[in-house]
């Protein structure tokens, strides 16, 4: 077949979608599929929707090529997408990978609203870009062959406000890899590298670790970012991985973390708890003495070791072969 991906970033661009592109095209590719890649480059330069039309002109020729589009986002790339597969009959299958709205509005608006709660707490505080936002998201789902979650938490978040009810939805788990070799660490240092946005709630983690029982046992704390390899270096040889963002759908640093056998503490607002509930060490994001203590715990050593034992144990594996392949298969039957 002949397959577009639709996606914002794409290597060398860092993130999760960028890498699930890349690694998802791989795959088809070794099935002897035919793939296209098309992203954003010169359009971040544009105002917002005149850089949708310009993505929107750009794909046609692709999309013509193509026997179904495979959309990486629910806006960017996702709304233009779904109106040229519309115009030209050709099947489109989304996968909502994150929260575009919601994470726009924390920033805009610096309300520290969780995910979950956003919905239903937040609408009245929605600018009318936000509304529009909101709109178009809401049109294009509605007119997307099959939606894809990575997970049941975030399809329960949107199922009522956008009217997800009599939508094809499918959940296709993110990837779980075979382990890798990790290093014993020599400090306690927890790695919390993330973008510098308020969602991922950096300056309250920072300000846990600023109290003097974390500090006498040596916990420190890392949020810089650096290229992935380099990043993947830095959690091997790390004490542990801590995440306390007000919601994260299915967070690649955490799975990273399990590839190396690294306890890891993690928002309890996430996706990924049917899955790791096991293996998990769980903070509310807004209880900076859950956080604390949590941290405390975790730094003393029969702890540590026993959280070690407990993800060494954790042998789970969802390939991107085989994530490639279940798209596939939902493209088979629509």
């Amino acid at each position: 077949m002949k397959i577009l991906i639709a996606t914002g970033i794409y290597p060398p661009a860092i993130g999760g979608p960028a890498k699930y592109a890349e690694q998802v095209k791989y795959e088809w590719e070794n099935m002897g599929h035919k793939v296209y890649i098309r992203t954003f480059g010169f359009e971040y330069r544009l105002p917002s929707f005149i850089r949708h039309l310009y993505y929107f002109l750009k794909i046609i020729p692709a999309v013509i090529r193509s026997d179904f589009i495979f959309a990486l986002d629910t806006l960017s790339v996702g709304w233009p997408a779904t109106c040229i597969a519309r115009i030209f009959g050709k099947k489109i299958i989304m996968r909502a990978g994150g929260d575009f709205l919601w994470e726009n509005y924390v920033e805009r608006t610096g309300d520290l609203v969780l995910l979950r709660d956003f919905y239903n707490q937040s609408w009245e505080k929605w600018s009318r870009k936000e509304k529009i936002i909101f709109k178009i998201t809401k049109w294009t789902l509605h007119h997307v062959d099959t939606l894809i979650f990575s997970t049941e938490w975030q399809r329960d978040i949107w199922m009522k406000p956008y009217n997800l009810e009599k939508i094809k939805i499918k959940i296709i788990e993110n990837k779980y890899g075979e382990k890798n070799q990790s290093y014993e660490p020599d400090k306690k240092d927890f790695i919390g590298g993330a973008r510098p946005i308020k969602w991922k709630n950096i300056a309250f983690l920072k300000k846990s670790f600023d109290f003097e029982n974390i500090i006498k046992l040596g916990a420190k704390y890392y949020t810089e970012t650096c290229p992935y390899d380099s990043f993947m270096e830095k959690i091997s040889r790390c004490y542990a991985v801590i995440l306390i963002s007000l919601g994260d759908i299915s967070p690649n640093m955490i799975l990273d973390a399990i590839h190396y056998n690294k306890p890891f503490i993690i928002t309890e607002e996430n996706g990924l708890m049917n899955r790791i509930k096991d293996i998990a060490i769980t903070v509310d994001p807004k209880n900076i003495d859950d956080i604390r203590e949590k941290i405390i715990w975790l730094s003393q050593k029969d702890n540590y070791d026993k959280q070690v034992e407990k993800i060494k144990n954790f042998n789970f594996v969802h390939t991107y072969r085989e994530i490639a392949s279940e798209i596939l298969n939902v493209y088979k039957i629509i």
